[in-house]
């Protein structure tokens, strides 16, 4: 049936509607058709090549950003992603995550060991992560849950998650991420189960990590820090999280009370693994992202053009007197 239709009449409807901006039920009105069959006819004409839809080439990735973070911080790996001036942060990740996804499942060796935290913009860049080429992977999680209500933000989710994509298995800890106190820790370190998870964490070959700020982690949205434990961290040095661990701006822990509550990889251990991806968006978490590049917590990144450009620039005055502060002894 569509063999008969007049060539004609289909540049006519395509002309109309794509050229003058008439809406298919225009369309129909003037020829005396159903709207239906309006959109048959446009179909049609797509699929006889009358109708060539072509799209600009862009790139999505800002390659000179790149390449400057790579120098500057002696970096593996970077992903930087550029943005609409307007976008909001829901759309930044993810953008940052369909971008950075085809790097990320490069970084991951067939029948390696991958290790997974939590994490918003991590959890963009896994929903794009395709496996066809490291399968048989292990994937472990690396920090317990936050809470009990977990959501497809969380390390254990976001582990089965790239688990089932790489056709490999998941190791789940399943433990809290933050306990009472460090007798309680030492009770769930102890069980056979987890100490499974801490022999995988020896031979983890790409861990995939967010990094959060004293004012935007996830463990601040959730509360599990007060406002006067933030506080304390602040007076303790703390610049950045890791896995529910607290750096200084030199990327080493903080001898927090909080350091021997927590369930999960140590930061000592993350800096051993040879390739860790931090996955960040925001230009407010650029001096924590800064501080955990100082301290080698972080060997690639994959972040969007406003928190590289915010990495980049230099750093406030403030910055440097806490910098002069510690060289002098003053502070810890």
């Amino acid at each position: 049936m569509s063999r008969n239709i007049d060539e004609k009449l289909l540049i006519l409807v395509a002309k109309l509607y794509y050229e003058e901006g008439k809406s298919q039920a225009e369309v129909a009105e003037m020829l005396d058709a159903s709207q239906a069959k309006v959109s048959r006819l446009l179909k049609l004409a797509r699929s006889r090549g009358i109708i060539r839809i072509t799209v600009a080439q862009f790139e999505p990735r800002h390659t000179a950003l790149e390449l400057e973070l790579q120098k500057r911080f002696f970096l593996r790996h970077v992903v930087v992603v550029k943005q609409p001036a307007k976008a909001t942060p829901v759309q930044v990740r993810g953008m940052v995550g369909h971008a950075a996804a085809p790097t990320v499942a490069q970084l991951i060796p067939p029948g390696g060991i991958v290790g997974v935290a939590g994490g918003r913009t991590l959890h963009q860049v896994i929903n794009w992560v395709k496996g066809e080429n490291a399968k048989g992977v292990r994937v472990v999680q690396l920090m317990g849950s936050i809470e009990a209500n977990t959501s497809a933000l969380d390390a254990i989710e976001l582990g089965r998650t790239l688990a089932e994509r790489m056709q490999g298995a998941f190791y789940a800890l399943n433990a809290p991420a933050i306990v009472s106190d460090r007798t309680t820790r030492d009770v769930f370190l102890r069980h056979d189960q987890i100490r499974g998870i801490w022999d995988l964490y020896k031979n983890v070959d790409v861990a995939l990590v967010g990094v959060g700020s004293l004012d935007d982690s996830v463990f601040i949205e959730r509360r599990v820090f007060s406002p006067k434990d933030i506080e304390y961290l602040r007076r303790q040095g703390a610049a950045g999280e890791i896995l529910g661990r607290f750096f200084d701006h030199e990327g080493q822990e903080c001898q927090t009370v909080f350091r021997d509550r927590v369930i999960g990889m140590e930061l000592d251990r993350v800096r051993a693994v040879k390739e860790v991806v931090g996955v960040v968006v925001g230009a407010d978490r650029a001096a924590s992202v800064r501080a955990a590049m100082r301290g080698r917590l972080l060997k690639s990144l994959v972040i969007d053009q406003a928190g590289a450009e915010a990495i980049l620039a230099p750093e406030d005055q403030a910055a440097k007197r806490r910098t002069k502060r510690a060289e002098t002894g003053l502070t810890r």
